[in-house]
């Protein structure tokens, strides 16, 4: 059986390109970055950060754009807005921890103080790694690419067999 492979010709079908498209430039990481924190107020954002204000406005726009942020009309001042995370932002964290922890790791950036810990028994997190269906960290060499159909076939999973058919005919 020939191996299969992830299409790298139709960089169109490929979500990683789509993420870039939305994430790909440090600013936008580092605004994130700062709304993890708590940071929430343009001018806040301008202060912390030390960037142009354009850029700012841009990228803030941009990430409320992807719905990455929301923006909130302040309750004390109508006029005034925060940047608060929405589900998707949030669901970013893992993504940003693990380029943070490879920096530190293969030594491209400085090593981070304070450290991220659990909050329950303030513990430093544990380094982000692929993890099997049933928790087995996973390496390269244990990764294999499926079809979507031949997955739902294994599973009985009739949901992911119409949505692969309806891309299918979409495509």
């Amino acid at each position: 059986m020939e191996k299969l492979q992830e299409p790298l010709v139709d960089i169109a079908q490929c979500s990683l390109l789509v993420a870039l498209e939305v994430m790909g430039e440090r600013w936008s990481f580092m605004i994130l970055r700062a709304a993890f924190n708590g940071i929430s107020h343009f001018e806040e954002f301008l202060s912390q950060l030390g960037i142009a204000r354009n850029i700012l406005s841009n990228r803030l726009s941009r990430l409320v754009d992807h719905g990455i942020l929301e923006r909130i009309p302040c309750c004390d001042d109508r006029r005034r807005v925060e940047y608060r995370l929405t589900p998707k932002g949030s669901d970013l964290l893992p993504a940003m921890l693990a380029l943070r922890q490879w920096g530190e790791k293969w030594g491209e950036g400085p090593t981070c103080n304070p450290v991220l810990c659990d909050a329950r028994d303030g513990q430093p997190i544990a380094p982000i790694v692929l993890r099997a269906h049933d928790g087995r960290p996973l390496g390269p060499a244990d990764l294999a690419w499926r079809n979507r159909e031949d997955i739902a076939l294994a599973t009985g999973d009739h949901a992911a067999l119409a949505d692969a058919e309806t891309s299918r005919e979409t495509a």
